[in-house]
């Protein structure tokens, strides 16, 4: 713990100096490497989402044109009364 009152002579006299320093106790230390492997990872994961999100929605092979998409309501094309 480097926090306290630290005195410096010399040919003038003594010179006290209080020093308060405040530790972090609970940090962590981030480096470079740390920093560019998350966020290729973010990257990563981004593009992996993208790719299922559109293989899921994007490809709808069985899927008929816009016009069978009706329904037939009268049954046996009956004029509708």
């Amino acid at each position: 713990d480097p926090r306290g009152t630290y005195t410096c002579t010399n040919e003038n006299g003594d010179i006290q100096i209080q020093v308060y320093y405040r530790m972090c106790q609970n940090c962590i230390e981030v480096d470079a490497p740390t920093i560019s492997g998350i966020v290729i990872a973010d990257v990563v994961a981004t593009v992996f989402l993208a790719v299922a999100v559109y293989c899921i929605t994007g490809h709808s092979k069985g899927r008929m044109t816009r016009a069978s998409d009706r329904q037939n309501l009268i049954a046996n094309e009956q004029v509708y009364q």
